[in-house]
Order: structure tokens, then C-alpha cells, then sequence
């Protein structure tokens, strides 16, 4: 039996070791039981139970410090051996390269697209509207008839003037054939003063009758002067009389009210049976809408770059999946002094007539840039108490937070004005690890880094 438990280091587990233990104690008992003589003959141990025991204590002393202290020691070391590592791995970042804005800027400006020519059309003769031939909507033709307005009275003035031009010219053949008489009389006055100037030269005659005859011969030539005058005020009475027929003639050719352009009916403000005054009741109003003009207010860094005739884009919110091509038609050639801006006006095609005057647009002007900005993404940028920052990287990868200026805003990109360069390594989103002085190990940012701008912070 003791053959079969001894070798304990064989078994390697504490089931082995606790039966041993078992053992041991049955065979004390025993030797108990034997009566005091043999006891106080086996009162001392033999060598044999003397290394069991002490095999026995070094098995349960190893089995003991084999289940509790080694695990943990090897927890420790381990957690010694990561801490070890973390002290000594770099900050981990993502950088992105400043790059410099393309030559070609696009500067996209609100614009409020209008009619090339609008205008109203007014009543010209006063009457009664009798017929209407269009609506609000609706496209005409330059010279269409649009209604027409019944006018009586009108009718009666037309032939009040023409009866009056009819007396003008028989008052002009009364006044001609007066001057044809008194052109007779002076030709017979004349005749009779030169007999009585001969006779008077003779002395047959006396110097009274001679003067009384030369008299009568001056009164005609008067008197033909004054005829002569009465034919040119029949004539001028003539002129007045057809310019005031033509006048009332003119106004009834009013009565059909017509298109003065091509264009489409926006406004209709009477109806058949309204009564319309001369000049101040408003029929309709058209405008022309092929093509159709922008303006919009440019500012002054981009006024030196916009020129007559350049390419321009328009956009608008109902129509987001097409783009109208347009010039630049004309531009102020000054700036407003108080928005410090330039006029200008783009006009674009419109014969399907998709665009309408007083829609909203965008416009997107082409720009060349002399000298483009530098961009940065948004997400780079930091703002501390010391001013806008951008956490710059070294070829050595030691960050170094370099105060920057900054322009524009452009949602995802931010333009800088000073304080970096061209091909410069900025860190993107730069966390508290990311220290002034602190080697880092980077990582180039995926493509479109920096298109999202951060949460802000509230």
C-alpha cells in the first residue's frame, strides 16, 4: 500500500495528494490500536514515514504555490508588459496635405431672374371694352389683337373733324378767289395810275387827280397783301382741320387694343363691359420672356474678374437637375458705395420657357484666379484662447501648432490666408494626445476627409 501511494509528484493534481493524506491517517489509527506497549515501541518514526511527511508537506507547499502565486504573477507581468508597451506607442493621427484652390473659382451669387422687356398696356381711347381676346398665360405674337373697345363717341368726333376740314378748304377757295379779284383790281389800278402820271406830265391832267389815281393803286396792292395772307391762314386752318382728323382717326385705330412685342399675357385687369379712361386704366401686361435676364451684385474682390460675354450657369431650386447657360449681357462698370458691390446682368435663353421672370436663380460664374487660396479641411482648424491655430506636422513627425488666418468659409474646406504653405501636413481632428512637441505616428486620411465639418460643442 505504501508503494501504491508513494511517487506523488506523478499524479500532478491535489485529488492524488488529499487520498495520501487519507492514507496516512489510517494507518496512524491503527498503530493506536496495537496497545500502549507497541506504542511505546513505535513511539518514534521510521525513516521511512518521516520523508513521507516531508514529501507530503513539499507536495502541498508546490501544489499551493502552483494554483495561487504563479497566475497571478503572470497576470502581473503582463500588465507590466502592456503598460510598458502604451507608454512607449506613439499617438496614432490621420493628416491631410493643404492643397491650393484650382485657377478656375466658381462663385455661385443669388440673382432674381426678370423679362428682358415688360410694359403695360393702357387704354389709349376712352370707351367700353367689347371683346377680349387673350388671358393671363397666354403667348402672343407682336401685333396680335388683344380686344377691342366700342367707343360712340369717338365716331361722332371723327366726323365733327372732318366736317370741320371740309369747311376749312371751302373757306381756302373763298380767300383764293378774293386774292384772284384783288389781283385783278391792282392789275387795273396800276394801268389807270400810269395814264394819269402821263397826263399829268403834260399838264392835261391835274397833280390832285394824278395823286388820287397813284392812291387808288396802293390800296390794291395792300388789298392783295391782305388776301394773299387770308389764302395762307384757309391753308394753315386746312392743315389744323386734317391733323385734328388724323388725331380722331388715330385714336379709333385704339380702340383694338394690340401687342406691341412678342411675349406672354401676365396681367389681365378688365373684363368685356368695364369702362376704360384715356391713358389710366390698365388692360393687360406682357412680357417678353425669351430670353430673360439676371442681375445680381458681385463683390468687389471678384469685379476686376467679370467681363462682358463671359460664360455663366443658372440654377434653380425647382429645376435641380438642369443647368441654363447664360452671358454676361452688361455690367455697371461701378460699384454700389454702400454694399460695395458690381451690377450685372446675365441674360439666358429661354425657348422652352422652363425659366419665369421673378424666379429665384444661382448663378455660377467660371472666375479665373490670378493667385488661388490655400485650402484647408474644416476639421483641422483649432481655436484656443491664443488665437486659430492648425496643428502642422514635421517631416520628423513632431507636432507643432502654427497660428493661422483664415478667409473665407466654405462649409467643408476653410481658406488660410497666412501662416501655412503649399504640400504642409495638418492633423485632422487633433485630440488631447496631440500635444505641441509630441512625436506622432501618422496616417494619410481617406479621401473626402474633412467634407463633414464636426458637431459643434455647446
Amino acid at each position: 500500500m505504501r508503494e501504491e501511494t508513494t511517487n506523488p509528484m506523478t499524479q500532478g493534481s491535489e485529488e492524488s495528494l488529499r487520498a495520501e493524506i487519507d492514507d496516512l491517517k489510517r494507518q496512524l489509527a491503527q498503530k493506536k490500536e496495537t496497545g500502549q506497549g507497541q506504542l511505546h515501541k513505535t513511539a518514534r518514526p521510521s525513516n521511512s514515514n518521516i520523508r513521507n511527511l516531508i514529501l507530503l508537506a513539499v507536495v502541498v507547499l508546490i501544489a499551493a504555490f502552483a494554483i495561487g502565486y504563479l497566475p497571478r504573477h503572470r497576470r502581473q507581468l503582463q500588465l507590466v508588459a502592456e503598460a510598458g508597451t502604451q507608454k512607449e506607442a506613439l499617438p496614432e493621427v490621420s493628416f491631410v496635405p493643404v492643397t491650393r484652390a484650382s485657377a478656375a473659382g466658381n462663385l455661385v451669387l443669388p440673382g432674381n431672374i426678370q423679362a428682358v422687356t415688360e410694359a403695360p398696356v393702357l387704354a389709349r381711347a376712352e370707351g367700353f371694352v367689347n371683346k377680349r381676346y387673350v388671358d393671363i398665360g397666354d403667348r402672343v405674337t407682336a401685333g396680335q389683337l388683344l380686344a377691342e373697345i366700342e367707343a360712340p363717341d369717338l365716331d361722332q368726333q371723327v366726323r365733327q373733324a372732318q366736317a370741320s376740314l371740309q369747311q376749312a378748304r371751302a373757306d381756302l377757295e373763298r380767300a383764293t378767289a378774293a386774292l384772284e379779284q384783288g389781283k385783278a383790281n391792282e392789275s387795273l389800278a396800276k394801268v389807270t395810275a400810269g395814264r394819269w402820271e402821263n397826263l399829268s406830265r403834260q399838264g392835261i391832267a391835274s397833280r390832285q387827280e394824278n395823286d388820287q389815281y397813284q392812291a387808288q393803286y396802293q390800296a390794291q396792292i395792300a388789298n392783295v397783301r391782305a388776301l394773299d395772307r387770308a389764302v395762307a391762314a384757309a391753308r394753315s386752318s386746312i392743315d389744323a382741320a386734317e391733323a385734328n382728323v388724323a388725331r380722331f382717326t388715330d385714336l379709333k385705330s385704339y380702340l383694338k387694343v394690340k401687342a406691341p412685342f412678342a411675349g406672354v399675357i401676365t396681367l389681365r385687369n378688365v373684363d368685356v363691359g368695364a369702362l376704360v379712361n384715356s391713358g389710366n386704366t390698365l388692360l393687360f401686361r406682357i412680357a417678353q420672356t425669351n430670353p430673360l435676364r439676371t442681375y445680381l451684385n458681385v463683390p468687389q474682390s471678384n469685379a476686376p474678374d467679370v467681363l462682358v460675354g463671359q460664360v455663366a450657369m443658372i440654377s434653380t431650386s425647382d429645376l435641380p437637375e438642369r443647368k441654363f447657360p447664360g452671358r454676361v449681357a452688361r455690367t455697371a462698370n461701378s460699384l454700389d458705395p454702400a454694399t460695395r458691390t458690381l451690377l450685372v446682368e446675365i441674360q439666358v435663353a429661354n425657348a422652352d420657357g422652363k425659366l419665369m421672370p421673378g424666379m429665384y436663380a444661382q448663378v455660377d460664374l467660371n472666375l479665373p484666379r490670378k493667385d488661388p487660396p490655400l485650402l484647408m479641411p474644416s476639421d483641422t482648424l483649432v481655436v484656443r484662447p491664443e488665437g486659430t491655430l492648425a496643428a502642422v506636422m514635421s517631416p520628423e513627425n513632431v507636432v507643432h501648432f502654427q497660428r493661422i488666418t483664415v478667409g473665407r468659409d466654405f462649409g467643408d474646406r476653410i481658406e488660410v490666408l497666412s501662416g501655412l504653405s503649399e504640400g504642409q501636413k495638418v492633423i485632422v481632428n487633433p485630440n488631447d494626445s496631440v500635444q505641441e512637441g509630441v512625436k506622432v505616428h501618422p496616417s494619410a486620411a481617406p479621401e473626402g476627409a474633412g467634407a463633414k465639418r464636426p458637431p459643434s460643442k455647446r
